[in-house]
Order: structure tokens, then C-alpha cells, then sequence
């Protein structure tokens, strides 16, 4: 009969066998015959077997379903994403693409199987197949900015395509729109450069109300100088000299306001030097014990003769901040001005018994502001402001405590100079008593005109060891080391001398008799800036009166211990003391005409010839070279400006001696000016003093080679002095770049910047960035 066997496992319908005769002879020739029983059995297997095949049938299908399911979905989701993704196998074949590689390549499903090289990619990806050699080669993805035909961009990556055996079958390569991000990112150029364009606005507009403001500031200072010369009686000289820190003040209200600017861009530059607290805490008790007492407040300024390290111009304008506010906000009682040394550290503080202020308020002001400074009022804080962001440009510490209706302290926190933080710290209060009389009798001459001052002083330093030469005016002074053969080791003279000498005269004179640079001090009373600018011109230590016998022994055992011998020709000497100032023209050259008015007066007080022009073209008309005479002109002027002016001399030919002058602090235009060839650079607003000096040593240089030469010399020596480091960054400081610029450039903290700046500035003996330019051009020139 016939048997049904399954086909396959994957057929229900069996078929049927039947057994040929051949078979059946066999069977039945055989030794076990077919039975009933065998048949049974046989069949009972058959059907087993054919179920396992369809139940593994079944499963193969459910498992070829999920697979092509879940391919589908990844089909789905790169297309979805619409990324342009393809994958090419080890020869670089295209086995996969995504339908937004279309665009981008012209790609058909037909192309799947052939090279990437016979289509044609984008213009601007030259390197794509190379690429993707190299990401074979390398295993590591590569990334590139490309562009397609139509003008968009992509990020193209390609990545190692790997089997689980890390065996690198191929890669895959993808372009992702960056359209957005361009979008943005050119957003963001775009608001960058307004921003710049408005900054630049600002600070052109802040540079020109500068120039402007300081011209009628100029004018005041030089008319107070001219009147302060005239005057006799005590009290109307007491008043002009009051008028004249008024203007002092201003003026440096004004350069605050600018340095508060130059803190909002991020372009101020601080001057970080190592000097003596006394003298700033004795100039703010000046200004504000009037101011107090107009309010019937007591002051009370706790001396303090330690040095510290900070720019002290910026570091008087926050405590001058302080003082106001303390002054605004008190009503009655006093206010303390005053030191307290913490370690290395000083503490400057501002105590008052004002109105006080709650916590709340003192979170505010120590917190950091976000808000643009032009949005608050001098009632709103604005000194506080200042001071705070100060703060943050010097690196102090600005703390406060404060109790309604009691009072406010506002401290300061300021390094110490490595001198002064090398003394212990009860040296504050009694370290001159360390020091004990001096033993090695070092002479000390002291020239004052005020004989009971002169013998007091002379009586407390013969008490000290000192050996005293006493002298009550120049003349005197000069005979005794001429004729009575006085050797002073140090100078203690007062600034206003009868006689045709004052004191920074003689101790000049004295010098070049001497052949030696002898320690001076000048004892004042004079406030002004523009004396302590002549007095640090000529290294000379300044002290104010009424000067404290421990402050003034103290400066006179520092100066001993650095005193450094000079040698000074006494030929040249002859020269400079022959010099005949009527015979020199000063040519000035302004637009403001009430200025140079004024300037006419002062120089010709000193027996100048002047002569006027409200304009370089006005100058150029009327000037004949080969006069002896100096150019005094404005670095910004209508038409053509001051530093044309020089540039047109010098390609004349024309070495005519000039002093730049200007509103403007930038040490670009001072730099320039210099290179351009003037021998100095000045502020306005600047004092008689300063500008007759400028005058002076500029025409000294032009009549005496020998002179500009060992001037020179010695300012070529600064530099050597100077490490490779300092001389880098003093580069770096001329050409105009602020301190974290330059930290920034070299790879170090601006502190470490502001430290070179320091030393910097000690070691070519330059109060001043136009002072330092003067000495680095010099000794430039003078290399080459």
C-alpha cells in the first residue's frame, strides 16, 4: 500500500510512495519483513519529525520578520533625521545611503555595488576619498567643513565602519547641515563688531570731551601758578594754593571717570609701583580735613610710613571715593583715616560715625556689579562702584562693616613692597627706634629757611648720630661746600628757598659740584601734583610738612643704605650753568588762544621769547630753521596735528628740540610722539614747573650733545638692568597692551605682570609711561 511522506517542513500535504515490484521482491527476500506493527511506528516518527521541521520553520520566519522590521525602522529613522548618510565597504563601494545623500551626490539604488569614485561629489570635498583611505588606514574618524553646489555647509565625518572582531569592513560617512549654526555663530561676529564700533565711538567721544575738559583745567592750573608767584602775603598764597588742589583734583576726578571707562572695555591700565603711604594719606588729609571741618566733622589721618605696591594714583582716587562717601553720609561725629598692617598685607581703612548701612545693603556693595556704570547716579553708589571694580583691576580687597545709626568701615586691602613686609610687624609703630642712633657719623645738610625749624631739626639728628651742616638759603648752602669743604652724604631741603634757587635747584647744583648722586629730600609744603612730579624728576624723596621726626629718619636711613655715586663732568657743568635762557625762543602751538596766553605769561616769567600759532600750518608759514629754540605743540590739533608736525621737521632735516603735549594718557601717543623725535612728553593739565623743566632739559640736549649723550648712556643702562622677561613685557607695555593682554599672551598671571611692570618702573628710575618711552627710545637709538 502506499506511504505518505513528508515533502519538507515546510508542506503539509504528503506525498505517497509506492513500492515498486523490485523493492517489494526485496523486502520480502530480507530478514525482518515488513509488519503492521514496523509501520506503525515508522509513521508515529514521520510525523515527529515534521512537526519539529514546522515548528523551526515557524521560527525562522518570525526571526526573518523581526530583522527586516527592525532594518526598516533604522531605514525609517536615518531618513526621518534627514542626514546624509552612506556606507562603503573595503574597496570603497557603496553598499547603504540614506535618500538625503541624493542631493548631495546624485545617488540611485542602482549605483548600490559600485565605487564612490565613479560618482561625482561635492565641488568643494576634493578630499573625501582620500579621507576615507585614510580613516581605512588609520581607524580614527576625520571631520572637515564642506560646502555642497547650492551653497550650503555640512560637517562631513567619516568613521571606521567595524565588525564585532574590530576588523575595519568599511566607513561611514555623514554630512549634517551646519546652516544654523553658521547662522548663529556669523549672528554673534556681526553683534561683536557693533559692540567694538560702539566702544571705539565711546572712547573717541571720551577722548575728545577729555582733550576738551582738561584745556580750561590747564588753563586755571597755570593761571593759579602765575598768581601764586605774584602773591606775597601768606593768606592769599595759603587760598591759591588751595585753588590749586581744587584743580588738582578735578583733574584727577576726570582721569578716574576715564579709567572707569578704560574698566568697562577692559583697556585701563594700572601702573603698579612700590611707594610710600605717608605721602597719600597726607595729601587726602589736606584736601578733606577742610571739607570735614565745613561740616563741623572731626578728621583724624593715623600716619603710616610703610610702603606698599599699587598704582597710587588709582589707589588715591578709591580712598578719595571712601572719604566722600563718608563725608556724605556723616552728620556729626568724625572720621578715621588709617593703616593696619596684617602680615604682608596693609589695611587701608575708612572708619566714620555716619548713618550705616544694613546687611543687606553690604551684600550689595561687596557683591560684584553687573549693571553698566552709566546707569547709576553719584547717589546711587557710584564711588562705591568705582572703588569696587578698582579693586578688582589692582587685585585688593575691598571689605565693609557697617551698623545702622553707628557708623561704616570700608578697608582696603593692599600688598605690602617687599621692603616694608620684610620688617617685623611691630615696626609699624616703633621699628625707627630699632634702627638706634647711627653710629657711623654719615653727614646730613640741612638747608631751611625757617631758623627755628633749622635748628630743631639740626639738634633731633646730631641726638641721632648724625653729623649737621646747617644753611638757611642755596647760596649759603653752595658756599659751604665750595669754601668751608661740607661733603654731605644726604640733603634735607625745603622746596621754597629765598633767593633765586629754590631746593630742587641746589640739590641739582649740588650734585654736579659734588661729582656725586647725593640722597635729597625735599621737605614741603607743597601738595601739588606737579611738585611731586619735579621732585621724582629729579630723584628726589619728598616729604610734607609738618614730616614726623620718625618718618623723616626713617627715609633718611633708607636713602643712606641705597646712596650710588655718579660721576658728572665738570666741563659740562660750566656749560649748563652758562646757559642763557633770553636768547632761546619757544614756539607754542595751540587752538586754544586763552592757553597759550597763559603759557606766554609763565614762559616768559623765565625770560623766554615766545611765539604763538593757533595752527601748525600758522607755525610752518612763519618758522626759519636754525634759531635756538623749542617746539611747544599740541599733539592733537585742526588740520595738521602735532606729531605731523615733527614727522615734517625731521624729513626736513630739522632737529628742532620740541615737547609734545596733550589730553590725552594714552601711551600710544606718547610713544609716537617720541619716535617721531620730541625729547618729552607732558599731560595737560601740567603745572609752570613741569613745563619749564620739559623746556629746559629739551633745550639743554639740542646745545649739548656731550650731555644728551651721557644722558643716553645712562638710560641704556636702565635697560641693560632690565631682564629679558621685563624687557619683553616693557615692549609689550609701549606698544599699548593692557596687563591681561599680556598675561595672556605670555602664558602667566597678571599679577606676575603687574610685578614686572613694578620693577620695571624702579629699575629705569620712570614715574610715569611717557618717562619710561623717553628711556627705551633712547637707549633704542642709541643700540642702533
Amino acid at each position: 500500500m502506499p506511504v505518505r511522506l513528508p515533502l519538507d517542513a515546510g508542506t503539509a500535504t504528503p506525498k505517497v510512495i509506492t513500492p515498486s515490484p523490485s523493492a517489494d521482491a526485496a523486502t520480502l527476500g530480507s530478514k525482518e519483513q515488513l509488519t503492521p506493527k514496523n509501520t506503525t511506528e515508522s509513521t508515529h516518527q514521520l510525523r515527529s519529525l515534521n512537526i519539529e521541521l514546522t515548528e523551526m520553520n515557524d521560527q525562522l520566519r518570525a526571526s526573518l520578520e523581526q530583522q527586516r522590521t527592525a532594518s526598516l525602522v533604522s531605514l525609517n529613522v536615518l531618513n526621518s533625521m534627514n542626514i546624509a548618510v552612506i556606507l562603503l565597504d573595503a574597496n570603497l563601494n557603496i553598499r547603504l545611503f540614506t535618500p538625503a545623500s541624493q542631493s548631495l551626490f546624485n545617488i540611485l539604488t542602482q549605483d548600490i555595488g559600485r565605487p564612490l569614485a565613479d560618482l561625482c561629489p561635492m565641488a568643494t570635498d576634493v578630499n573625501l576619498l582620500d579621507d576615507a583611505k585614510t580613516v581605512m588606514r588609520d581607524m580614527t574618524p576625520l571631520e572637515r567643513d564642506v560646502e555642497s553646489r547650492s551653497g550650503v555647509s555640512f560637517t562631513r565625518r567619516i568613521s571606521p565602519y567595524n565588525k564585532q572582531d574590530d576588523f575595519v569592513e568599511g566607513v561611514i560617512i555623514t554630512f549634517t547641515d551646519i546652516r544654523d549654526k553658521k547662522q548663529v555663530t556669523q549672528a554673534l561676529e556681526d553683534a561683536t563688531q557693533k559692540a567694538e564700533l560702539a566702544n571705539a565711538t565711546r572712547i573717541r567721544f571720551l577722548s575728545s570731551a577729555s582733550h576738551d575738559l582738561r584745556q580750561p583745567l590747564q588753563t586755571l592750573k597755570l593761571l593759579q601758578g602765575l598768581l601764586l608767584g605774584i602773591l606775597k602775603d601768606e593768606q592769599p598764597r595759603k587760598l591759591t594754593v588751595r585753588i590749586g588742589e581744587t584743580v588738582g583734583a578735578m583733574s584727577g576726578m576726570l582721569n578716574a571717570l576715564l579709567d572707569i571707562n578704560h574698566i568697562e572695555t577692559g583697556a585701563i591700565l594700572a601702573n603698579p609701583v612700590s611707594f610710600r603711604m605717608s605721602d597719600l594719606l597726607d595729601r587726602l588729609a589736606d584736601e578733606f580735613r577742610y571739607k570735614a571741618g565745613a561740616k563741623g566733622l572731626k578728621l583724624k589721618v593715623v600716619p603710616c610710613h610703610l610702603s606698599v605696591e599699587s598704582d597710587p594714583r588709582l589707589l588715591e582716587q578709591m580712598l578719595r571715593n571712601l572719604l566722600s562717601n563718608a563725608l556724605q553720609y556723616t552728620h556729626e561725629g568724625r572720621i578715621l583715616l588709617g593703616c593696619r598692617r596684617h602680615g604682608r598685607w596693609l589695611s587701608i581703612e575708612v572708619w566714620d560715625t555716619g548713618i550705616g548701612m544694613g546687611s543687606s545693603e553690604q551684600e550689595l556693595i561687596l557683591k560684584d556689579y553687573a549693571a553698566p556704570i552709566e546707569n547709576f547716579s553719584l547717589g546711587n553708589g557710584t564711588g562705591l562702584l568705582i572703588v569696587k571694580r578698582l579693586c578688582t583691576v589692582l587685585g585688593h580687597r575691598l571689605r565693609v562693616q557697617s551698623s545702622l545709626a553707628k557708623g561704616s568701615a570700608f578697608s582696603i586691602d593692599v600688598a605690602l613692597s617687599r621692603e616694608s613686609a620684610a620688617l617685623p610687624s611691630a615696626a609699624q609703630e616703633n621699628d625707627l627706634q630699632e634702627h638706634g642712633p647711627v653710629t657711623n657719623k654719615e653727614m646730613i645738610l640741612i638747608v631751611e629757611d625757617d631758623v627755628e625749624l633749622l635748628e630743631l631739626l639740626g639738634g633731633l639728628l646730631k641726638s641721632e648720630g648724625y653729623q649737621v651742616a646747617m644753611a638757611i638759603d642755596g647760596v649759603t648752602a653752595l658756599e659751604s661746600v665750595t669754601h668751608r669743604g661740607v661733603q654731605p652724604d644726604l640733603i634735607l631741603a625745603d622746596f621754597n628757598l629765598p633767593g633765586s634757587i629754590n631746593g630742587l635747584q641746589l640739590i641739582s647744583q649740588l650734585r654736579k659740584r659734588l661729582h656725586r648722586s647725593i640722597p635729597a629730600i625735599i621737605l614741603t609744603g607743597d601738595i601739588s601734583r606737579q611738585t611731586s612730579r619735579d621732585v621724582a624728576f629729579e630723584h628726589c624723596t619728598q616729604l610734607n610738612k609738618p614730616a614726623k621726626l620718625k618718618e623723616v629718619i626713617f627715609v633718611i636711613t633708607s636713602l643712606l643704605s641705597q646712596q650710588r655715586l655718579a660721576i658728572v663732568d665738570d666741563e659740562q657743568l660750566d656749560k649748563n650753568e652758562s646757559c642763557d635762557t633770553r636768547t632761546s625762543i619757544i614756539f607754542v602751538v595751540d587752538r586754544d588762544d586763552l592757553f597759550r596766553d597763559t603759557i606766554r605769561g609763565v614762559l616768559e616769567s623765565s625770560d623766554y621769547l615766545v611765539q604763538d600759532y593757533a595752527s601748525c600750518e600758522a607755525f610752518l608759514e612763519d618758522y626759519s630753521p636754525g634759531l635756538r629754540a623749542c617746539l611747544l605743540v599740541d599733539a592733537h590739533l585742526p588740520g595738521m596735528e602735532g606729531l605731523d608736525l615733527l614727522h615734517r621737521l625731521r624729513s626736513n632735516g630739522d632737529d628742532l628740540p620740541a615737547v609734545m603735549i596733550s589730553g590725552s594718557s594714552e601711551v600710544s601717543i606718547a610713544v609716537d610722539a617720541m619716535k617721531a623725535g620730541a625729547s618729552d612728553f607732558i599731560e595737560k593739565p601740567f603745572g609752570r614747573s613741569e613745563v619749564l623743566q620739559s623746556v629746559a632739559r629739551a633745550l639743554e640736549h639740542s646745545r649739548d650733545s656731550n650731555k644728551k649723550l651721557a644722558w643716553t648712556h645712562e638710560a641704556t643702562q636702565c635697560i641693560n638692568n632690565l631682564t629679558d622677561r621685563q624687557r619683553q613685557i616693557m615692549d609689550m607695555v609701549l606698544a599699548g597692551h593692557p596687563s591681561k593682554n599680556i598675561a595672556v599672551e605670555l602664558g602667566i598671571s597678571q599679577r606676575t605682570v603687574e610685578n614686572h611692570r613694578a620693577s620695571i618702573m624702579t629699575r629705569t628710575h620712570s614715574k610715569s609711561i611717557p618717562a619710561l618711552a623717553r628711556i627705551a627710545l633712547a637707549a633704542q637709538r642709541l643700540s642702533c
